[in-house]
């Protein structure tokens, strides 16, 4: 079974797509299918179709959309494969493959691909990437595994508290994954190319400290210094009106190196200037910057 979530759910068993057109049978299977080889309970099933108000009917409901699941997992067993593939195993039924446990369901990956795990799998390589220095292999795991997404998590499915908590969840994710990318490419000398990018981060979080401290770097190693302290004063603006709240004092001590720093110039050819702090996440969402050595 090979499962994507980041962006539309699909859901293809022996090539063959199972993923219902009507919402509520979509939510159980994209649930499922999160949690591919885990007991499901059906507590959170009904939780996530009916929240706190659930019909007296759940149950039965319920086991209705897992009877719809099954007929679309049989037929796919059913198919032929592609000429000079296999066939569904023999004897594999969609009980197999949709599997009624004490207590909850489980959806059968039986070894097949999930965007979610290829995703943390690559993500984890990069974070260990960068652990130990290597930037360069640390930005190209990272790219790698931000291109597995094409759109947000659940993109086309209607989702209940469950889901919308595991959509944030990954979508936090994401941002790590971006953030931890930015400053590999940071470190590489790659601020130039950076800038355009940053541009729509900044603007979509509008408050994120550690990406309005990337945009800086990157601005002020590209001989932009005005620009770069303008970042500064728009994000204090965004979080004074918006939260109450200061910049932290790290991002306040970058603030103050890229003004001892001179006049707007073009920068040595060595990317990482020792006056000002390079970046360094703390894979939560949200970074803290550190002093560059």
């Amino acid at each position: 079974m090979d499962i994507d979530v980041l962006g539309a759910l699909d859901v293809r068993e022996n090539g063959a797509s199972i993923a219902p057109t009507a919402p509520k049978p979509r939510q159980v299977l994209a649930l499922l299918a999160l949690h591919a080889d885990q007991v499901v309970p059906v507590s959170t099933l009904i939780e996530e179709l009916w929240a706190e108000r659930p019909p007296r009917s759940a149950r039965t409901t319920l086991q209705t959309y897992i009877l719809q699941l099954r007929e679309l997992i049989a037929a796919a067993l059913a198919k032929e494969a592609p000429a000079g593939g296999a066939a569904g195993a023999p004897g594999r039924s969609a009980k197999d493959v949709l599997v009624t446990s004490p207590g909850g369901y489980l959806l059968v990956s039986g070894g097949g691909t999930s965007d979610v795990r290829e995703f943390e799998r690559l993500a984890g390589m990069g974070y260990r990437a960068m652990d130990g220095g290597d930037f360069p292999g640390a930005s190209r795991r990272l790219r790698e595994a931000l291109a597995l997404w094409t759109g947000s998590a659940f993109a086309d499915v209607q989702t209940g508290a469950q889901l919308e908590m595991e959509a944030r969840r990954l979508a936090e994710s994401r941002l790590c994954a971006l953030d931890q990318r930015i400053e590999a490419d940071l470190r590489l000398g790659r601020h130039r190319e950076l800038l355009a990018e940053l541009t729509v981060l900044t603007s979509r979080y509008r408050t994120h400290e550690n990406l309005h401290a990337q945009f800086m770097l990157a601005l002020h190693r590209s001989g932009r210094r005005g620009e770069a302290l303008d970042v500064y004063h728009r994000l204090r603006g965004t979080l004074v009106r918006e939260q109450g709240l200061e910049p932290s004092p790290r991002l306040r001590r970058l603030q103050q190196s890229i003004l001892v720093a001179g006049p707007e110039t073009p920068l040595p050819a060595d990317p990482h200037l020792p006056a000002v702090p390079s970046i360094q996440s703390d894979r939560s969402g949200g970074g803290h910057l550190v002093r560059a050595n």
